[in-house]
This record gives C-alpha cells, sequence and structure tokens, in this order.
C-alpha cells in the first residue's frame, strides 16, 4: 500500500502546477501569435497603407513593449528569442529549449499539454524552424533539423500545420499514423477532416509568399481553433507569422506588407474568437524586430499637406528594439508596460497554473 500513499501525497503537489492563482484570473486557453520580425514599424507600416482605418490591432486590451536581447548577444536570433517567449529562460543565439550550459527547460506548450490541454502549432514557415521548434525541441543548434524533426514527431501536440516535408522520413510519417494523426497535405485536408489530431504538412520547406498562398494561415488558424476548442480542459495555440521575418531580412516593402496583411487577417480570427470565448488570453507578440525598418518623410518640408513616406531599411539582419506585445481576453490587464520577453512567459504561465 505504501505507493499509493505515496501516489496519494505527491497527486496534490503534481497538480498545483496545472492550477491557476487564486488571486489571478482563470486563463483556460490560450492564443498565442508571434509576427516573427515583426516591431512597430512593420505595424506602422500597415496602419499606414490601410489608411488608418480600425483593425485587429487597435482591439487590443492593453499594449507593452518587451525587450528581446538573448543571453549572450543583444540581438537575439529567432531561436533565443523563441526559446524565452516558450520557455521564460534566456539562451545563447542558435540554442533550443536549452539554458546556454546545454540543460533542457520545458516550454510552456508541453507543460499544458501535461496538464490536459489540447495543443497546437502552425507557420507559414516549415514547422522545424526556429520559433515553432522552440515549443517542443531541446537542441543545442537550431539547424539540427534531423534531430528536430523527431522531436516534433514526439511532441504529443494536437493539431501540427505548416511546411517541412523534407525532414519527414518514413518512420516520422509511420508514428504519425500510428498516433491517431489524419496527415494532410493541403488546406482543404486539413479542413475537411473532423480528427482531434491533425498533421498538416503543407509545403517541403516554407510556405509560398503572401499572397500568393492565399488564406492558407487564416484559414489553418480557424480550423484549429474550432478542433482544439473542443477540449474541455482548454488548450494552447500558437501560430507564427513567419515570413515577416523573410521580407525583412530580404528589404522588400511589398513582401512585408503582404506578410503583415495575413497576419492581422490571422490576429482577427483570433481576436472574434477571444471575444466569444471567456477564459481566453490572446497574445500577439514578435521575437525580435527584423531589417531595420524605419519610415522618414519623403520631404524635409514639413509645410506641404503631404510630404510622403518611405520605407527604408537600416539591415538585412535583425535589430535590438523592443517589440509590441498586444494583450487581449481575460487577464489582459495583468502584464506591466515593460516587460522582457521571459517574463511576458512567466506571467502567461501565471495566468494558466503551469508555473509555481
Amino acid at each position: 500500500m505504501k505507493p499509493i500513499y505515496t501516489l496519494l501525497f505527491a497527486l496534490p503537489l503534481l497538480l498545483a502546477g496545472c492550477a491557476p492563482r487564486a488571486e489571478a484570473p482563470e486563463v483556460k486557453n490560450l492564443i498565442f501569435l508571434i509576427g516573427d520580425g515583426m516591431g512597430l514599424a512593420q505595424y506602422a507600416m500597415l496602419e499606414i497603407e490601410q489608411d488608418y482605418a480600425p483593425n485587429a490591432f487597435t482591439e487590443a486590451d492593453h499594449v507593452a513593449l518587451t525587450t528581446t536581447r538573448s543571453a549572450n548577444n543583444r540581438v537575439t536570433d529567432s531561436a533565443a528569442a523563441g526559446t524565452a517567449l516558450a520557455t521564460g529562460h534566456k539562451t545563447n543565439n542558435s540554442m533550443l529549449g536549452m539554458l546556454p550550459d546545454s540543460t533542457e527547460v520545458e516550454s510552456m506548450m508541453e507543460r499544458a499539454r501535461d496538464c490536459g490541454k489540447a495543443t497546437g502549432l502552425i507557420a507559414s514557415c516549415y514547422l522545424q524552424h526556429a520559433t515553432p521548434a522552440s515549443f517542443y525541441a531541446h537542441v543545442p543548434r537550431r539547424h539540427l533539423y534531423e534531430q528536430i524533426t523527431d522531436h516534433l514527431a514526439l511532441s504529443r501536440f494536437d493539431v501540427l500545420i505548416g511546411g517541412g516535408m523534407r525532414w519527414l522520413t518514413e518512420e516520422h510519417l509511420a508514428h504519425f499514423n500510428n498516433e491517431g494523426y489524419v496527415l494532410a497535405k493541403s488546406i482543404e485536408e486539413v479542413e475537411a477532416t473532423s480528427s482531434s489530431r491533425i498533421a498538416g504538412i503543407l509545403a517541403d520547406e516554407y510556405l509560398a509568399h503572401a499572397p500568393e498562398r492565399g488564406d492558407v494561415i487564416p484559414r489553418a488558424t480557424k480550423k484549429a481553433l474550432e478542433t482544439l476548442a473542443q477540449d474541455p480542459d482548454g488548450f494552447m495555440l500558437m501560430v507564427e507569422g513567419s515570413q515577416i521575418d523573410g521580407a525583412g531580412h530580404a528589404n522588400d516593402p511589398h513582401y512585408l506588407l503582404a506578410e503583415m496583411e495575413d497576419f492581422e487577417q490571422v490576429v482577427r480570427i483570433a481576436v472574434d474568437f477571444t471575444r466569444s470565448h471567456p477564459g481566453t488570453l490572446l497574445v500577439v507578440t514578435a521575437d525580435h524586430e527584423t531589417g531595420g525598418l524605419s519610415l522618414p518623410s519623403g520631404k524635409s518640408d514639413f509645410t506641404l499637406s503631404e510630404s510622403g513616406i518611405d520605407y527604408r531599411f537600416g539591415t538585412g539582419s535583425h535589430s535590438a528594439i523592443r517589440v509590441p506585445a498586444y494583450l487581449y481576453g481575460t487577464g489582459a490587464d495583468g502584464f506591466e508596460a515593460m516587460m522582457d520577453n521571459t517574463e511576458l512567459s512567466h506571467r502567461i504561465e501565471e495566468l494558466m497554473g503551469l508555473r509555481k
């Protein structure tokens, strides 16, 4: 009988890590949207090009600014920044789900899964890319794609939609089948299934650029929310607007605007869901800014009624500026105005009862 008594004693301690604090509002569902490379200038571009019309971002209940530095660099990469957001720990550039000393750290999505919540990842790049991988992989270098793919197959997340077929072997695909996933190769196949476990691998690596890929990511987001919301214990969904970053690296304003417009559609779907489902927290943020985008006046004569605006990039890499966090729904007012990215992660986990 001793093992049973031991289990009964330990069970409340285990469950304590899956319950919200008494003084905090209960967050049952988390929608975590990450615009890779999206700084304030990227948002300003969207706002300007839409003639300042109200959009999904302007409906935020609270807005914060977060720092993005990594453990070893004032300018982070997506692996370190993704790890900070996913786990609440700083690490070195290129490391995923590990501390600088290579100690593995659990992500909030892994904790949510272990607490019985449904889980999902969506990306417009490949699922083995740094930001989505930071929620399930534990490797010293972000380009260890074969090892990362092993971790993806073993993640047990319920909904997986993005690219990455290049690194999926027959063994990986067989594993997904054995675990009850419906394997889909198009957004139409994703939408057609009624399964609670979906592996939608829609491209070899990256999905097509916006607008060539159409509304695949908004549709995937809507389907994922419909699927995950069926879990009575709640869910956690992360959607990455991956190619905002690619447009910044390319210093291409047309590509960037198209990706921001696509991401705003995802935010709109998430806002509407959050407003109609009490107990849902929506967090929209970025891992870092890409491109060093600035929006200077086109002319120096400010007596003119319109001087025009130029979109100028300062780098083909990342920058060190703070990035915005837009917060909606239950618990949105519980965030500081100025935060580190790890503090943003900690607060989310506290509200969801995932952190003691």
